[in-house]
């Protein structure tokens, strides 16, 4: 079904589902063009909801990047709820665009924004609700070219066998690269195969079926070998000028409520401290601002053009930024008299500025959230956590001082040498915060609320714990019960924990090669997708998806890999090298810290993506 005429079947079907306005486009500043006019169709496809895929701020800068380009549409597409999947499946109406409502098989180039791997299955989904083949060597034409980009691509190993080409990196320069070179492409009536093979020239740019990967009797990986020309090494790109590089003033404003309703402003890319578990910091790496005069200019022409009524400064480590203090006063000075709102996630106890918060709540006060990560100063050390316990319990002291009466802290629990010592040090921490408000609290009637949290460590690739192993699930939980008696004479303070089954399946992914492919098309064909969900993820799908191709979850998730061994992702280069990533973890069982990039250059390697080759964080 083409256009959006929203024939009588479509209208019935929306009807029979939740929130129909996922489903119809048309929302305020979207971006309709004449299909006469347009060369080159590109779907942005995004694995999850509509409400998560609307508050992605990288959507919203290559969706406005990509319309910019003469002859080039994009449109967005969502993954359908499950009531509305089952319902498409039933009427035999392919999954469409939402500005055109075309479905995506009209589509040239079909895109997908990958953060998490449990969004794998959706993938395939999506394109089989398409009407597309899910395997890359089935589709023969140059037409329905499947890409990925995001934070998985720095291991897309488990998912080499569906896309034609990933992107390595930000996307900003190479997604118009690529698309220049699929419109000479077009013209000029190019094979896919030879299209491909001039796409892997494109720095950043990788073609998985470019590499032939050979493996051990163990099973470990041998080699990973590349033809026809393609490079050895992939590595990623990065926008050198961040000051200078697009931003979406007018971006779409959704027709219902999403998960991040307002306006983000990315004040910097990429993180000066180096925490060893995090992957984020360090394939984000290296750190490029933007000044304060352009995010001024940015928040206030975004701000009149949505209407929204809170403005978000976004990075990994917002309190990180300088000249924090002077944007905060620019843009309040545009936002308090109009009633907006100015919220900082991403706070750093150890320099938490009750002078700026008390600034920005004026207009609307926010929860406070620290993330310690581990409970005792050694386990700080070991992960490169560079926070005391005394920063800690003197940014509570300033926050309860000031009238905050509650504060979440985020731990993990299953960190490489972590004993029981630690865990109870979580506990011990907790009712410090406690004791911290007691004493400084300056509303007392109100009472307190002090949320712990804990999740499983996961080790991640290109970080110095990627050779590390998980902890199994039953360790983790009974580590989970270590720290729950430990609080249980703590009324004041709730304890969360985040199940270990995802965990488990999320390490075999992230950490998996070209042989998971079978898994996760055995758990799609199962039913699995929109994994990410609770309501729909299974661990027995997946063991027993494992179990019938014939592997272990565990050989990928809970063992220890030698140095010597060859990784599945090392043909990927994220600009961090890996004789830092083991000094760092050399570190690490040293229970030395490193400093962060600010203090002192630890020659990670990720300046050399810079054309002056010398960090500027």
């Amino acid at each position: 079904m083409h256009g959006m005429e929203m024939n009588d079947t479509i209208d019935a079907l929306l009807r029979q589902v939740q929130r129909p306005a996922r489903y119809v486009g048309g929302e305020y500043n979207q971006i309709v063009k004449d299909k006469a006019e347009v060369e080159v169709r590109f779907a942005f496809c995004f694995p999850d909801t509509y409400e998560i895929g609307m508050s992605n701020l990288g959507m919203k800068i290559l969706y406005g990047l990509i319309n910019e380009m003469p002859g080039v549409w994009c449109e967005r597409v969502f993954a359908p709820w499950g009531d509305m999947a089952e319902r498409l499946r039933a009427e035999s109406i392919p999954l469409w665009a939402l500005e055109s409502g075309d479905p995506i098989g009209d589509f040239d180039i079909i895109a997908f924004s990958l953060g998490y791997e449990m969004a794998y299955t959706t993938v395939l989904d999506m394109l089989d609700l398409g009407g597309i083949p899910i395997h890359a060597a089935d589709r023969h034409d140059l037409k329905h070219l499947v890409v990925a980009g995001g934070q998985c691509v720095c291991n897309i190993e488990p998912m080499a066998d569906f896309f034609d080409l990933c992107f390595l990196g930000e996307g900003e320069e190479m997604d118009v690269e690529l698309i220049e070179l699929y419109r000479t492409a077009k013209r000029e009536g190019w094979t896919k195969p030879a299209f491909l093979r001039r796409a892997a020239q494109i720095g950043g740019v990788y073609v998985p079926s470019l590499y032939d990967t050979a493996y051990n009797e163990d099973g470990t990986v041998a080699s990973v070998t590349p033809r026809d020309g393609a490079p050895a090494r992939v590595r990623k790109r990065i926008v050198d000028d961040f000051d200078g590089s697009y931003y979406p003033t007018a971006p779409i404003v959704p027709s219902t409520e999403i998960v991040h309703d307002r306006v983000s402003l990315e004040v910097f890319r990429g993180c000066i401290r180096g925490c060893r578990f995090c992957q984020a910091g360090q394939i984000c790496r290296p750190v490029r601002n933007r000044t304060p005069e352009t995010l001024l200019e940015q928040g206030r022409k975004t701000l009149e053009s949505t209407g929204y009524q809170e403005l978000n400064l976004s990075s990994l480590s917002t309190s990180d930024y300088r000249g924090l203090s002077d944007l905060c006063d620019g843009l309040l000075d545009y936002c308090e008299p109009r009633g907006i709102s100015l919220s900082l996630p991403s706070l750093r106890a150890d320099n938490f500025s009750m002078d700026i918060m008390s600034r920005v709540q004026r207009v609307r006060k926010s929860g406070l959230t620290f993330a310690p990560e581990a409970g005792t100063q050694r386990m700080r050390d070991v992960i490169n956590k560079n926070v005391t316990e005394e920063e800690l319990l003197e940014s509570c002291r300033v926050a309860f001082t000031g009238g905050w009466n509650g504060v979440k802290l985020y731990f993990m629990l299953g960190l490489p040498t972590e004993t029981d010592e630690d865990v109870r040090g979580i506990a011990e921490l907790a009712k410090k915060v406690l004791w911290c408000w007691k004493r400084n609290a300056a509303v007392k009637n109100r009472g307190v609320r002090i949320t712990v949290s804990t999740s499983e460590f996961i080790p991640k690739p290109h970080t110095p714990f990627q050779w590390e192993a998980q902890v199994t699930r039953e360790e983790y939980l009974r580590r989970v019960h270590v720290l729950t008696d430990a609080l249980a004479d703590a009324r004041a303070i709730v304890y969360n924990w985040h199940d270990a089954e995802v965990s488990l399946v999320e390490a075999a992914l992230a950490r998996g090669d070209r042989r998971l492919g079978a898994v996760i098309e055995e758990v799609w064909r199962q039913g699995g997708r929109m994994e990410s969900w609770s309501e729909y993820f299974s661990l027995d799908r997946w063991l027993a998806a494992f179990r019938t191709v014939g592997l272990d979850p565990a050989f990928y998730a809970l063992r220890e890999r030698p140095l010597d061994e060859l990784l599945p992702w090392e043909h990927m280069d994220m600009g961090v090298s890996r004789r830092f990533l083991e000094h760092e973890r050399a570190q690490a069982y040293a229970g030395k810290l490193s400093p962060d990039c600010r203090k002192a250059c630890s020659g990670c390697g990720a300046s050399s993506l810079l054309k002056e080759g010398v960090c500027r964080g």
